[in-house]
């Protein structure tokens, strides 16, 4: 099967689906969209977010728990989700696996009919 490029406006829908005090990580989001080898790519992606306050990058972390990176810095990432209500212990996410939303749950809309076209 044939992989279908990987969009920034495809991670940008991914990422509107995540609820407050909820987080993914890259790798949830790359496995999501069928690249699961992109999480770096992923995070280029996100730190060139053109609209944060639609597409809320701040909730996307590490697959360890911890906070990686984001444009306006870590400080303010932490601040946004603790104001969310995760709670941290250093950089990392207390309780990672109670806020994770699991790729499974993460649904490009198009992608069950482009799978289903390719059956």
């Amino acid at each position: 099967m044939k992989l279908r490029p990987l969009k920034a406006s495809h991670v940008y829908d991914i990422v509107t689906q995540i609820p407050e005090g909820k987080v993914t990580t890259y790798g949830d989001i790359a496995r999501a969209l069928g690249h699961p080898r992109a999480s770096r790519v992923i995070g280029r992606i996100l730190n060139k977010n053109p609209n944060p306050l639609v597409t809320p990058c701040h909730r996307v972390i590490k697959s360890d728990g911890n906070i990686g990176g984001y444009a306006f810095g870590k400080v303010r990432k932490k601040e946004l989700l603790k104001k969310e209500g995760l709670c941290f212990i250093g950089d990392s996410t207390a309780e990672f696996e109670k806020y994770r939303i699991p790729f499974q749950k993460l649904r490009y809309e198009d992608l069950a009919s482009f799978t289903s076209s390719r059956r």
